[in-house]
């Protein structure tokens, strides 16, 4: 009861003032007449900025309200969204004022069906001839029977094409104004569930649309403001619902916070997944051999395939990958999976040709090789320290960073505490076990990655309605807060292509298939990280099959972490894909863009109870995993290529001993590093990546690719290339951090260097300088003698004559010092080398370097070779295939 009036009275005269005002509607919405129509044109062509725009006579857009829909026809209201709802489509005026409106189509409909059926298309009432009206994306360019404008779609626009698309935006931005404006008024209607009944909710949106033309009249305007806290149901679909940016400057929205409290059964998940990491790890550690250097560094090179293969899908896929891939999709579209992709055929050379060379000349780390291969002490130096210094910019950094975004993101937990426990976690397997117990953990942490990913990926597909409705709705996905005056908010119309233009595409081409295999190479072939994989596998055989394991696992990516980026933003695009600063800092803390929220995102929104928790069990595993790798790796770099250089006479046990307390150093470093990390994050956490590497790592890649397959090649040529490449690298590095890439709607300022040559570009044109100045040194230089090479390029790997060491490097065969006798050690010493897996008598007269002959072996039995080789030729067929298919 309302001041004691039965509720059915107040009903009836609800209804008789609705219908009343509905009554009003021709007399107060109406198509302009006369020289009303050229101050309408007038009025688009200022909001386009170009005179040409004066033809245009009218805004189109659609816009759903949600309601309660009817018992009988309930999937008919229910929209690609999956909320219920009826459509209202307006044509507006460049002052945001109606003059016509279709309301009552159910949701399901599509806008081009409304349009295609209203009165305004059937009976071709408006524009008159020789005028037109603009819409979206969402509906069809037309010539007849009334003319409408919409933008350009085709993959790859040309500047006029651009320009006119810019010019279209900003004119069209009138009609999202105006439903802003509406919203705004009548909020307890456009913010919350109508609960009336489907037929008279048509007349009560209509009230609405006349009201606000009154009011338009009348100089009541009233700005969109930001949506209430609380508002019932999910976001709208179309984004003409939010407020949009008015002449003046965009206006901002309050984004809910997406964290949720975790259920018992998400609880349960994450425990389980903590026992079976630490159970693995701990039956790892035990089993394995862990006080010889061969043992705790390339795990007694014992291990098989099947593990190599997980482990390098897991070392490379952490938790940085997931974010980075899905922002970077969301942002851009599919052209990101190609770094995936083309993992596969560095895979395949990782094992075909490098990791043969590696093998003969019996090395353990990478900067190693080069001084077997050179001769020297300072290019072993310069490596293991750039390899240290890239860890911790590229590597270590990003996947904290990462890991630190999708807890606070999706639980909302301190930041600092939950990442202190994950590594302190992640060291205790990696100082007792070393790399078996890394590359046995990590295998496990591969099943939890992919079958988790897999679940998200499915989930996420069917909301959006599989492939074909990410196809329709990605294009559209413009969030409703913009940047006047520029498009970039807009999904680029080459989103679905892998090869994009060369000159103007985010990934061009040239530089997916030129520059990014140099950046692979260093990634996949030199970098020890990856390398230590197979050199662990106990015959060449198991390095290429472990190779060919992982090029197939690489082959997923693509599909469970770049298009479900994509869906994110679909979903939602006023979060994932914001672009005005204010907002975009509100949503993530990032003013530059919040594409890296949109797999967190997706897990906050679309994951059951449960299976949450297995999404957190998944970025924790990949967090885990990627840690592990780089941390056994750093310690192996830093151990056998620094430390041994300041004390080549260091027993065995010291040497296991600087490696376990390395480890703990990178864990105080990661955890120092997290503000940094967080003052300095991008809204593209995956270009990040990429470029720092492109910039530093192609001298790397090409001194290995000369030292391979070049034998002229020689030390004072790989050093001055690497010095050279150096320089020319950080200048560009130095650059780009001092020159920030412009906003949305920003003027570009930046030299050329950065603003037109793309850094895969800039990674060829590095590599190119670098074996230049390579050969010239090495051809004015005296050559190496053919006795030092054997074993240690392609053309000799098979070669059984003895080779004399190169001298220079420092040696690590001479005998060493005793150890002290366990007797005289205190009780706390003897139960930390327990732990550590270095009780027991170590001979004083074995070297740390000391390698078993069969070690360097190539043999292979015939059986598993034609295996591997068949396999490896699939796999390059497969991936030949995903290339063509979607570029």
């Amino acid at each position: 009861m309302a001041f004691d009036i039965p509720k059915t009275t107040v009903h009836r005269m609800v209804h008789r003032v609705t219908w009343a005002v509905v009554g009003l509607l021709k007399r107060i919405i109406h198509f302009p007449q006369g020289n009303d129509i050229n101050d309408v044109g007038d009025g688009f062509a200022r909001l386009a900025g170009s005179a040409h725009f004066n033809v245009v006579v009218g805004a189109i857009d659609g816009y759903h309200i949600r309601v309660k829909p009817p018992t009988a026809d309930k999937n008919c209201y229910l929209n690609r969204k999956r909320f219920y709802s009826i459509q209202l489509q307006a044509i507006c005026d460049h002052r945001g004022r109606y003059v016509d409106i279709c309301c009552g189509f159910p949701g399901s409909v599509h806008d081009s069906r409304v349009l295609k059926n209203s009165p305004v298309y059937l009976q071709q009432q408006y524009p008159p001839d020789g005028q037109c009206i603009i819409g979206d994306g969402g509906y069809p360019c037309l010539a007849a029977p009334i003319r409408l404008l919409t933008p350009y779609r085709a993959p790859n626009l040309n500047p006029v094409q651009a320009r006119y698309n810019s010019m279209l935006s900003r004119a069209r931005n009138i009609i999202e104004r105006s439903f802003g404006m509406m919203k705004t008024r009548w909020r307890s209607i456009f913010f919350k569930t109508l609960k009336v009944s489907p037929t008279f909710a048509p007349a009560v949106i209509t009230c609405c649309t006349i009201l606000h033309n009154l009011c338009l009249d009348n100089g009541d305007i009233m700005e969109p403001e930001e949506d209430e806290a609380g508002d019932d149901g999910p976001e709208p679909e179309h984004r003409a619902q939010e407020p949009a940016s008015s002449p003046t400057g965009p206006s901002t929205t309050t984004i809910p916070s997406s964290s949720f409290t975790l259920e018992a059964a998400d609880i349960a998940v994450v425990v389980v997944y903590f026992i079976f990491v630490m159970v693995v790890g701990i039956w790892s550690s035990v089993r394995a051999n862990r006080s010889t250097v061969g043992g705790y560094f390339l795990a007694g090179r014992s291990m098989s395939w099947w593990p190599i293969g997980a482990s390098l899908m897991s070392s490379n896929v952490g938790s940085g990958l997931f974010i980075g891939l899905a922002g970077t999709g969301a942002a851009g579209g599919i052209a990101v999976g190609g770094f995936e992709l083309n993992a596969a055929w560095v895979l395949v050379a990782l094992g075909w040709v490098f990791v043969p060379v590696y093998i003969a000349a019996g090395v353990v780390t990478m900067p190693e090789y080069l001084a077997k291969r050179f001769g020297g002490q300072r290019i072993r130096i310069y490596m293991s320290v750039l390899s240290l210094i890239l860890y911790i910019f590229t590597k270590i950094s990003t996947d904290i960073f990462s890991g630190a975004l999708f807890i606070q993101v999706s639980l909302g937990w301190d930041l600092y505490l939950s990442t202190a426990i994950l590594l302190l976690v992640t060291a205790a397997y990696t100082v007792a076990g070393g790399l078996t117990a890394v590359i046995y953990t990590d295998a496990l942490q591969t099943v939890i990655m992919v079958v988790g990913a897999f679940a998200l990926m499915f989930i996420a597909f069917s909301k959006v309605g599989w492939y074909d409705g990410l196809l329709e709705r990605y294009p559209s996905a413009i969030p409703s807060v913009t940047v006047a005056n520029t498009t970039c908010h807009l999904p680029r119309s080459d989103a679905f292509q892998l090869l994009r233009d060369p000159l103007t595409g985010d990934l061009p081409w040239p530089g997916l298939v030129f520059g990014l295999t140099v950046v692979a190479t260093w990634v996949w072939c030199t970098d020890q990280v990856i390398v230590q994989r197979s050199l662990s596998a106990k015959s060449l055989s198991h390095a290429k099959g472990g190779s060919v394991l992982g090029g197939y696992l690489k082959l997923l990516p693509m599909f469970f972490i770049v298009m479900p980026g994509m869906i994110s933003r679909a979903l939602f695009p006023d979060e994932v894909g914001c672009v005005d600063p204010a907002v975009c800092q509100r949503v993530c803390g990032a003013s530059v863009g919040c594409s890296n929220i949109a797999y967190p995102k997706l897990v906050v929104e679309l994951m059951p109870v449960g299976l949450r928790g297995l999404m957190i069990a998944v970025m924790l595993a990949a967090l885990m995993s990627s840690l592990t790798s780089i941390f056994n790796s750093s310690s192996t770099l830093f151990t056998l290529d620094l430390y041994c250089r300041a004390r080549p006479k260091a027993t065995e046990r010291e040497l296991m001993l600087v490696g376990r307390v390395f480890i703990l150093v990178l864990v105080c470093v990661s955890l120092l590093w997290i503000p940094i990390i967080q003052t300095a994050n991008s809204g593209q956490l995956f270009d990040y990546i990429q470029s720092v590497t492109s910039f530093l790592a192609p001298p790397i890649t090409a001194v290995f690719l000369l030292a391979v397959f070049w034998p002229r090649a020689n030390e004072q040529g790989a050093f001055w290339g690497l010095m050279a490449g150096l320089v020319v690298g950080v200048v560009r590095m130095v650059l780009e951090f001092v020159y920030k890439a412009p906003s949305c709607g920003e003027p570009d300022h930046r030299p050329a260097l950065l603003a037109n040559v793309h850094y895969l570009y800039f990674a060829v044109i590095l590599l190119t300088l670098t074996c230049l100045v390579i050969a010239a040194v090495s051809l004015a230089t005296p050559p190496i003698p053919k006795e030092h090479l054997y074993r240690l390029t392609w053309w000799s790997r098979h070669s059984q004559e003895p080779r004399i060491d190169l001298p220079g490097p420092w040696m690590t065969s001479d005998p060493v010092t005793s150890e002290p006798s366990p007797d005289s050690e205190s009780w706390w010493r003897r139960a930390a080398l327990w732990l550590c897996g270095l009780t027991g008598s170590i001979s004083g007269s074995d070297s740390p370097t000391v390698e078993n002959t069969n070690l360097t072996s190539l043999q292979e039995r015939p059986l598993w070779r034609n295996i591997c080789n068949v396999n490896a030729i699939i796999l390059l067929t497969v991936n030949v295939f995903v290339w063509g298919y979607y570029s």
